[in-house]
């Protein structure tokens, strides 16, 4: 006879546990603002390489490029970011966040800290650093190049 297993000692479950936390908690948070995680994550990332092209800025940010390009297409709508096509190569697209876009983000940056905050609390200040400090190592030791 098979046994169960323990979901709670499994580090994939728990993983996809605290990944349905941080977003409820950004959600919740966030909820006037119209921005989910991921459009928050593409926007931080263009602030960094403005006029990167969309398949680059996909790798970046951990995203499919199909996924990126629809949440690309709904910042458009929103006027946060305008796409370009790269003039050596009409393709490629090349991104930019927008003035408003800037000031959306601006808006939100106290509240994603408080996010960020909110996802940490249950742990003590030492616990906190050691456990970005170790996901951010498995997220490294699991990047492929």
């Amino acid at each position: 006879m098979i046994q169960s297993i323990d979901l709670q000692a499994t580090p994939g479950h728990l993983i996809r546990r605290a990944q349905q936390i941080a977003v409820a908690i950004f959600a919740e948070q966030l909820a006037s603002a119209d921005i989910t995680p991921v459009q928050f994550a593409i926007l931080n990332a263009l602030l960094d390489s403005p006029g990167i092209d969309q398949v680059s800025l996909a790798k970046r940010v951990a995203f499919d490029p199909a996924t990126s390009g629809s949440v690309i297409g709904r910042l458009e709508s929103k006027s946060w970011v305008v796409r370009e096509a790269d003039p050596a190569d009409r393709r490629r697209k090349l991104l930019w966040v927008t003035p408003q876009g800037v000031q959306a983000l601006a808006s939100i940056q106290t509240d994603v800290a408080r996010v960020q905050e909110k996802i940490l609390s249950p742990l003590s200040a030492q616990e906190q650093s050691q456990f970005v400090h170790l996901l951010s190592r498995l997220v490294q030791g699991h990047q492929v190049s």
